[in-house]
């Protein structure tokens, strides 16, 4: 049987798991990217009713206003610089527009289709969530790895949970969530990963300072300046977490908005 068709039939009987918050005005928001998000009707179907025109049929439609990096979402390459240079040592100031870039923009970040790979800090450590601003060591991804039989590999999508996503309602408490530290951030790196992703609304530990560098974030500067790698941030991981698939395959797209620093994602995990 060619490899098209086994392929075809593995997926015709796989299920879908939705790793996407939902969006709507009110969910939480980084202090950065205020307002945020914004959707009204604008056109009701009352407006577009013609009868002698279109027959009974009318339309709606409405205006989205957004800032890319609301709901859940992955960061271009172009999103975070480390002094004024962007991954591969470009120069901001030789690619910033009013419109965007003109390198690195979320346009070329590719779509994830490869495994993923779940460590379920807060179910490993009995607790959901973690402490508020906690911040997850290299050693306690390696030993929720082990005790969940799991490898991180190379050009994996690596997911981490904190139990924040059971928060998407509190954005006081949901913006003070746990997050990756320094080393941890290290260690997924050196593992090889496309990208990185946690149920936070940064991937780091939100009090974190790097003590060489006074960088806050660490693994903004780390992971997009100096790797090359994605992050992808405000996922919902409770169900993979429920049911303990921390291998899947793994599939996000972003959108092609061009020069854009980030992008909505409808990530999603097939086991």
């Amino acid at each position: 049987m060619p490899s098209q068709t086994i392929l075809a039939e593995q997926l015709k009987f796989a299920r879908v798991i939705d790793l996407e918050q939902p969006r709507y005005q009110g969910m939480p928001i980084h202090p950065a990217h205020k307002p945020g998000y914004h959707y009204a009707l604008h056109r009701r179907h009352r407006d577009t009713y013609q009868p002698t025109v279109h027959g009974p049929r009318s339309g709606a439609s409405g205006i989205l206003t957004m800032m890319e990096h609301t709901g859940t979402h992955i960061d271009a390459l172009c999103h975070q610089a480390c002094c004024l240079k962007l991954f591969g040592d470009i120069d901001t100031n030789s690619v910033e527009t009013p419109a965007g870039f003109k390198q690195l923009g979320i346009e070329h970040v590719p779509p994830l289709v490869t495994r993923g790979v779940l460590l379920d800090i807060a179910t490993w450590k009995g607790q959901t969530p973690l402490p508020r601003d906690y911040s997850i060591s290299a050693d306690e991804l390696i030993a929720c790895a082990k005790a969940q039989n799991v490898v991180v590999e190379k050009g994996d999508v690596l997911l981490v949970r904190t139990g924040y996503d059971t928060l998407w309602h509190d954005e006081a408490v949901y913006l003070q969530a746990a997050g990756v530290g320094k080393s941890g951030t290290l260690w997924a790196a050196e593992r090889g990963v496309v990208a990185v992703g946690a149920d936070n609304m940064a991937w780091d530990a939100p009090k974190d300072i790097d003590p060489d560098t006074g960088a806050t974030l660490f693994a903004h500067v780390h992971l997009l300046t100096q790797k090359g790698i994605y992050i992808i941030e405000n996922l919902d991981l409770r169900e993979l977490a429920l049911e303990k698939h921390y291998a899947f395959a793994f599939i996000g797209i972003p959108l092609k908005f061009q020069g854009a620093t980030g992008s909505p994602l409808r990530p999603i995990a097939l086991v």
